[in-house]
């Protein structure tokens, strides 16, 4: 499956410590990121990702645009809910579209937990209909 991975700034390191525990279950699957979201992970796990631009310089536009061609089967996007981001209307976007392309989005860890041990469990393979 194809993983989006996405944190603001403030949830970058909890970024990497999910990617970290579930590393095993994360090198099974093909893995996107926004830019620096994407180093900062691959410098911890030695995962290889597609990286994007960084968010705020269009790396929120490019992960909608693969979203829109159902190109991602699984969004984790690690928000902070308390900083309004100047890109905030793309992050909106990917949010939409996810909602629009059926596609599971977590938005904290309890949930990005869920979703990931769902996946390793075979949960999900529901999205190879979509393709």
């Amino acid at each position: 499956m194809n993983i989006a991975l996405i944190a603001h700034d403030a949830k970058k390191k909890l970024m990497q410590n999910f990617c970290i525990a579930y590393r095993g279950i994360l090198s099974k699957n093909d893995l996107f990121a926004t830019g620096t979201t994407g180093r900062l992970i691959e410098e911890v796990t030695n995962l290889s990702i597609h990286k994007y631009l960084a968010g705020h310089l269009g790396g929120a536009q490019q992960l909608g645009a693969a979203i829109e061609h159902n190109e991602i089967d699984l969004v984790i996007f690690l928000r902070d809910p308390l900083t309004v981001k100047s890109h905030e209307p793309d992050i909106s976007n990917v949010m939409t579209l996810c909602d629009m392309h059926n596609i599971p989005v977590a938005t904290n860890l309890a949930s990005a937990e869920l979703l990931i041990k769902s996946l390793d469990r075979g949960d999900l393979e529901w999205r190879e209909m979509y393709k």
